[in-house]
């Protein structure tokens, strides 16, 4: 026996409308925009130690 069997008339009603109920379908995801070179640390400065010990930036 199924649920709907067991219910009054109004309370089966209520159960058709919200069986029925517009569901949002599945979301599109967006493509995100990845800065690769930001992301792997390329755009950054380096520094290396030059004459004497001091740290320059290259």
């Amino acid at each position: 026996m199924k649920l709907a069997d067991h219910l009054r008339k109004e309370q089966h009603d209520k159960l058709k409308k919200m069986k029925y109920k517009n569901k949002p379908k599945h979301k599109k995801r967006k493509p995100e925009h990845i800065d690769w070179h930001d992301l792997m640390g390329m755009n950054r400065d380096t520094y290396k130690r030059g004459r004497g010990g001091a740290i320059r930036r290259k």
